[in-house]
């Protein structure tokens, strides 16, 4: 049986790691934010705008999963701390079992810390656009859509539509839609980049090998203005009839708008929506969402600092390389991990590259 000193210094190196691990997942502002949220859901009209209150409701929620088990983790640990104050020798079996179980679940915890971003338990838009590769290339972003909704139902996530547009031939041009759920941001982050396909075309009457390109934006859904503050005086505001098939009004109103973020240069066009409200909101969502993304790829701390994106320079650069002819490889440019199941991959088993890129990282 171990004696007091031994079990005050297990205590002690425990509260270490949560004291670390609280400072890497930003747990003082979480509770700042927490305090914010459960104020706001306290006003007396609180529940007058459902909408957003569905909204505060559920970062509220998202956030209280984050803390909670640090919080039991902490309360735990004070606990052992005063039985072993005490200096009770018929209370040191169960010092003991206390500290065995902390420790175990410290070290389950310590996969929290691969979602220390700032926006990783956000939920995602997701687009993917055809690239270089003409309908092969169309058809390479279907495969990959396919392979992130695969991914999301085995994972139980819900996916929305946005928008999507069918390819000429085959496939699609671009598609959007949200992937809601717990960390979807964290673990999805790793997949914003080109893909690139190598196989024989089914597409051309020689069968010749071909190389398409797709890209995958990831971005995460920023619901609430307050997260990333945009100036109405850099946007450009533009309401256009909506082109899709005939027979529903909204076809036949000016309901689609296109904003056009000028600092950057970013533009975003809805039509899907009923109304033109329900578009101009959606369009804001997913430009917030942009914004965000790119202050995190350009490391800066405001929307002002950002640079337009560099489309053409991201485009030559893959992240992951999926070859089906003449061998089997799928190999993630950036950490080197590699698959010899491409089917398998396809078929939405892309944890071990989700992992791989988050072992890679330092914690932020």
């Amino acid at each position: 049986m171990a004696d007091n000193s031994e079990l005050n210094k297990r205590i002690s190196e425990c509260q270490e790691q949560v004291a670390a691990a609280c400072r890497v997942l930003r747990l003082s502002e979480v509770r700042i934010r927490i305090n914010e949220l459960q104020n706001e859901s306290e006003k007396p009209d609180f529940w007058n705008n459902p909408e957003y209150a569905q909204i505060v409701s559920k970062e509220l929620s998202k956030l209280r999963t984050k803390i909670e088990p640090w919080e039991n983790i902490e309360n735990q640990l004070k606990d052992a701390e005063e039985l072993s104050a005490l200096n009770d020798d018929s209370l040191l079996e169960e010092i003991v079992e206390n500290i065995n179980k902390i420790e175990n679940e410290l070290i389950e915890r310590k996969l929290d810390l691969r979602y220390s971003g700032a926006y990783d338990d956000y939920d995602v838009i997701i687009s993917i656009h055809a690239g270089a590769g003409g309908t092969d290339a169309q058809d390479w972003a279907e495969m990959l859509e396919r392979m992130y909704l695969r991914w999301s139902e085995a994972n139980n996530l819900k996916t929305i539509i946005i928008e999507r547009s069918a390819g000429d031939e085959a496939g699609l041009k671009s598609v959007s839609y949200t992937i809601e759920g717990p960390l979807v941001f964290g673990k999805l982050k790793s997949e914003h980049g080109v893909h690139r396909l190598v196989r024989l075309s089914p597409f051309n009457s020689d069968n010749l090998r071909q190389t398409s390109f797709a890209k995958v934006e990831i971005m995460p859904k920023i619901d609430t203005p307050n997260v990333i503050e945009v100036d109405e005086k850099d946007l450009k505001i533009d309401v256009y009839r909506s082109g899709g098939k005939g027979g529903q009004s909204v076809n036949t109103t000016d309901s689609a708008v296109r904003i056009t973020h000028i600092p950057t240069g970013i533009v975003v066009a809805i039509q899907n929506e009923r109304s033109q409200l329900q578009n101009k909101e959606m369009a804001m969502t997913i430009l917030r969402s942009k914004l965000a993304q790119l202050q995190l790829e350009q490391h800066v701390e405001a929307v002002a600092e950002l640079k337009g994106p560099n489309e053409q320079a991201a485009w030559g650069n893959q992240i992951r390389n999926y070859v089906l002819h003449p061998y089997k490889l799928v190999k993630d440019v950036r950490t080197g991990h590699e698959s010899s199941d491409p089917e398998k991959v396809l078929d939405g088993g892309i944890d071990e590259f989700i992992f791989a890129y988050l072992d890679s990282q330092p914690n932020e």
